[in-house]
């Protein structure tokens, strides 16, 4: 599930990022549009935790390395600058295991709400190019392409 922004285009509006995590926000969410298609991605605790807590960061760029998927070249530096990188307390693997058990205690009801809609998708996995196909074909099926106006 997710919000970050809501993406206005004509009558479609897109929420991303993890909203709403709690009931209230979930509430507050139906005072100003009407969801119809909300998505959740099941993916094991353990996969969640590893590849959270192997993020590292460079704080004055903000340009954000994983050690599995976009490793630095030299462990530990920068590739631009040279500088060193640094994990953010929220991203060492205890706090990381922490944030997902309160996540998951918290969602839950917002998940067993929109499953109640009939609105609820949920896919499983553990590889965002095995999942990604499923979602897209989601999305193509409940949504019709806008136009460009250069078509009429």
């Amino acid at each position: 599930m997710g919000i970050g922004k809501c993406l206005a285009f004509d009558m479609f509006c897109f929420w991303h990022l993890g909203f709403p995590r709690t009931l209230v926000q979930a509430e507050a969410l139906d005072k100003i549009c009407e969801l119809d298609l909300v998505i959740t991605l099941n993916i094991p605790f353990e996969t969640l935790k590893d590849r959270l807590s192997r993020r590292w960061i460079h704080p004055p760029s903000g340009r954000v390395y994983n050690l599995d998927f976009n490793p630095p070249h030299v462990h530990g530096i920068d590739d631009i600058t040279g500088e060193p990188l640094v994990q953010q307390e929220d991203d060492k693997p205890e706090a990381v295991a922490a944030r997902l058990r309160q996540y998951k205690d918290v969602a839950k009801p917002v998940i067993e709400l929109y499953k109640s809609r009939g609105v609820l998708h949920q896919f499983s996995g553990t590889e965002t190019n095995k999942i990604w196909p499923y979602v897209y074909t989601l999305f193509s099926n409940k949504i019709t392409p806008i136009q460009s106006k250069e078509a009429y």
